[in-house]
């Protein structure tokens, strides 16, 4: 409950300065309409934050069972999206089949929701339990870890627990490359909770200075690599679960340009609310990679993990609305 009290602390005293400042400029207009707007929808945000925190993980999956229902059923949210994603990548199973990965997909979705809002009231002990790294040493492996490493998730399994995870398992300075959401304030309010294991949430428009920063502090670096590109024209275009797939181009460049090994994190539910992961080694020496070399190797690994159980993938995102040819 205290954990829960410095949330709703922390969410006053973000918002205090800029409320009474549109107070006094009550004729802003359209800025003040988007202020009180995303303020509403923060606040909404923090309730949500604040129930779920209070509420056991035994009880806390009735609430994804519910949300399951209202996503599936009554919504239906991005369920083309996601029925002709899961088509074309398994073009031989029956259509019996694919109903029921489809729905074992949304299932996953809504506990990866509910985990999402508990993560900002678990301690480290949870953290450590139910998002475990089982491989830590895989590090001293690599011949390069005294540069940097970049780590590679993916959207599969619970991936919003990493940003927490991994500086309890690493002693290393954790920067999480993200994308800010569209809310400031509710972004302002994530980034100062995802942080409070020491690691640091970092803009993925500040990448590069980000790299700069750190190049001599051996930082380990959490780069998640399987969005679909904002950037055609950068964009690396690799076979993936049988389709030309375009990928980011960042964790490749930065490897190269830093010669950072690169581990690939594939996540496992095992049970729910519980996760291992396991780290392999996509390349050491990185400058000495051929083109594509990389982003290949992360591609097929991540295949192999989505195919232990295609379910626990996030396959509402419109992962190849690139083409090619375009």
């Amino acid at each position: 409950m205290q954990q829960n009290n410095c949330l709703i602390l922390l969410l006053f005293s973000t918002h205090f300065n800029t409320f009474t400042h549109r107070l006094k400029n009550p004729f802003n207009g359209f800025a003040t309409r988007w202020f009180m707007i995303n303020l509403l929808l923060t606040f909404v945000f923090i309730v949500f934050v604040f129930v779920i925190g209070i509420l056991p993980f035994r009880v806390l999956y009735f609430f994804s069972d519910i949300i399951y229902l209202v996503l599936y059923y009554i919504v239906g949210y991005r369920k083309s999206v996601v029925r002709d994603n899961i088509r074309k990548c398994f073009p031989d199973k029956s259509e019996e089949d694919i109903k029921h990965l489809i729905r074992l997909s949304y299932k996953n979705l809504s506990d990866v929701i509910v985990e999402g809002f508990k993560a900002f009231t678990m301690n480290d002990r949870q953290i450590k339990e139910r998002h475990k790294v089982l491989n830590p040493e895989i590090l001293n492996e690599l011949e390069n870890n005294k540069r940097g490493i970049i780590a590679t998730p993916c959207h599969y399994g619970n991936w919003e627990w990493g940003a927490l995870s991994a500086s309890l398992f690493f002693d290393m300075p954790t920067i999480v490359l993200y994308k800010p959401l569209s809310n400031p304030y509710v972004n302002k309010f994530v980034n100062k909770n995802r942080s409070r294991t020491k690691g640091r949430l970092v803009s993925i428009y500040e990448s590069s200075k980000i790299f700069k920063e750190y190049a001599d502090k051996r930082p380990f670096h959490i780069m998640a690599a399987d969005q679909s590109p904002s950037n055609p024209k950068r964009a690396i275009w690799v076979n993936f679960l049988g389709r030309e797939t375009a990928f980011l181009h960042g964790p490749e460049l930065y490897a190269k340009k830093y010669n950072y090994p690169v581990i690939f994190v594939d996540i496992q539910r095992v049970k729910r609310g519980f996760y291992e992961l396991y780290l392999s080694i996509i390349s050491d020496n990185s400058v000495e990679t051929k083109e594509k070399e990389i982003t290949s190797k992360y591609a097929k690994k991540l295949e192999e993990a989505i195919l232990k159980k295609p379910e626990n993938y996030l396959w509402s995102h419109k992962r190849w609305k690139l083409k090619k040819n375009n």
